[in-house]
């Protein structure tokens, strides 16, 4: 995750401009050679999950905790949308879970690596439950999406949503076995479900420019990363692609 410690300020100008160059669209490798051998549109055409992990207001507003990471500025929150949109079209994605991460922790159970972690996101900040609660809400743009049915939950773990949520049972009874990845950070949160997704046998896609590290000259090496090991990152533009494909 990488948190940015200070909630004050939007990201200066050159700091949007160096997410321009070097992240999001731009940071998407080729497929990796073995994904190469695979239909990807066949794969998305059988029984799918899509999960939006802490595309939060901590990331993308005005006054969170994240938010001088500048996630609002840098294109992942359209991305999104339009992975979405085009999901709820394909009848075949039949579970939708928002995933939120709270990064205000104390009353996690917690060992020694984790007290010092977590708390080292948050100090200095003497926030009101209220305003803490406020920050892990889900942004607008992607709260507007939520349907009746769709699942609304927080990590436990430090890096995945498969250990101490509601999300294994849902995926063993809606039968899934496509998850298609959006969200923060793409170098923990995200890699650490794809990961997860694996080793429990599922066939995860991450959608790059979705998701965001907390600088984006940190995303090429984690999209490499992620799609020479664990799974085919592709665009939210191959994604929408795909899916008409497998229709």
């Amino acid at each position: 995750m990488g948190l940015a410690v200070a909630v004050a300020g939007a990201p200066s100008a050159k700091a949007n401009q160096t997410a321009a160059n070097m992240g999001g669209i731009h940071a998407i490798p080729e497929l990796a050679p073995h994904w190469k051998q695979l239909d990807l549109a066949e794969i998305l055409s059988r029984p799918a999950a899509y999960c939006s992990v802490s595309q939060n207001k901590s990331c993308y507003d005005p006054g969170g905790v994240q938010a001088a990471e500048g996630h609002r500025e840098r294109g992942s929150l359209p991305a999104t949308v339009k992975v979405v949109e085009a999901a709820r079209k394909a009848k075949n994605f039949v579970s939708f879970n928002w995933i939120g991460y709270e990064v205000f922790r104390q009353d996690y159970p917690m060992n020694d690596f984790d007290r010092v972690q977590f708390g080292s996101w948050t100090k200095g900040l003497n926030w009101t439950k209220e305003q803490q609660a406020r920050d892990n809400e889900l942004v607008g743009e992607l709260q507007a999406l939520v349907r009746p049915g769709d699942n609304e939950f927080n990590e436990r773990a430090l890096q995945t949503a498969f250990i101490g949520t509601q999300l294994p049972l849902e995926l063993s009874r809606k039968k899934i076995e496509v998850i298609v990845l959006t969200g923060i950070h793409l170098d923990w949160c995200i890699e650490g479900n794809a990961r997860l997704a694996r080793d429990n046998g599922y066939l995860p896609i991450v959608i790059g420019d979705a998701c965001g590290c907390q600088k984006p000259e940190q995303e090429k090496a984690a999209m490499e990363r992620i799609n020479n090991f664990f799974a085919p990152v592709i665009s939210s533009e191959t994604f929408v692609k795909l899916l008409k494909q497998s229709s």
